[in-house]
C-alpha cells in the first residue's frame, strides 16, 4: 500500500508568506470601500487608485492502493496594504472600477475551482495542478490589463460600463463554482 500526502500553497509571485499579510476574501456581500485601501499612492502612475488582489489555492492528496483522493481550496482576497488611492481624485464611479478589478480575479478563482473539478489528473498531479494554476493566473494578468486597456482605466465610460456588464454574467455563469 502506497501513501502520498502532498499540500501546496500558490500565491501572487511576491507574497512569500501570505499568512502574515493582511487581506480581505472575496464575498458577494461585501464590497470594498475605500478604507480597505491602505497602500501609499505611486506618485507616477497616470491612474488615481489601484486594487491588488488575486487568487490563491493549496491542495492536498493522497494515494491508497491506487486510487486519488484530492480536497484543494481557492481563496479571492484583496490585498489592502498593497492597493492605494489618491485622496480627493476618486469617486464611488472610480471604487466600482476598483471593485471589478477584484470581480475578476473572483472570476478567476471560479475558473480554477472549476477546471480543477473537472480534471482528471494523473500520477503527476503536482505539475499538473501547477500549471493549470499558472495558466489560469496569466489569463486573469491578462483579463485585468485588457480592462485597463479598453476602459482605459476607467476614463471610457461606454467600455467601463460594458466591461462591468461582462465581469457580472461572467461570475453568474461560474456561480456553481463559487
Amino acid at each position: 500500500m502506497k501513501l502520498f500526502i502532498a499540500i501546496f500553497l500558490f500565491s501572487l509571485p511576491f507574497y512569500t508568506s501570505e499568512e502574515n499579510k493582511e487581506k480581505i476574501p472575496w464575498t458577494e456581500t461585501r464590497q470594498l470601500t475605500w478604507n480597505d485601501f491602505k497602500g501609499e499612492p505611486k506618485s507616477g502612475a497616470n491612474f488615481v487608485a489601484s486594487t491588488n488582489s488575486g487568487m490563491s489555492f493549496s491542495f492536498s492528496y493522497t494515494e491508497k492502493n491506487g486510487k486519488q483522493t484530492m480536497e484543494y481550496t481557492v481563496t479571492c482576497n484583496f490585498y489592502p496594504e498593497r492597493s492605494w488611492y489618491k485622496q480627493g481624485k476618486v469617486s464611488d464611479y472610480i471604487l466600482k472600477h476598483e471593485q471589478t478589478h477584484f470581480d475578476i480575479s473572483e472570476l478567476y478563482a471560479r475558473i480554477l475551482r472549476k477546471q480543477i473539478a473537472e480534471t482528471k489528473f494523473s500520477k503527476n498531479i503536482k505539475k499538473e495542478i501547477e500549471a493549470l494554476y499558472h495558466k489560469t493566473e496569466l489569463e486573469r494578468q491578462n483579463t485585468q490589463n485588457e480592462y485597463d486597456l479598453q476602459s482605459d482605466h476607467s476614463k471610457i465610460e461606454e467600455e467601463e460600463y460594458r466591461w462591468r456588464g461582462i465581469v457580472a454574467n461572467q461570475l453568474k455563469a461560474y456561480e456553481r463554482w463559487k
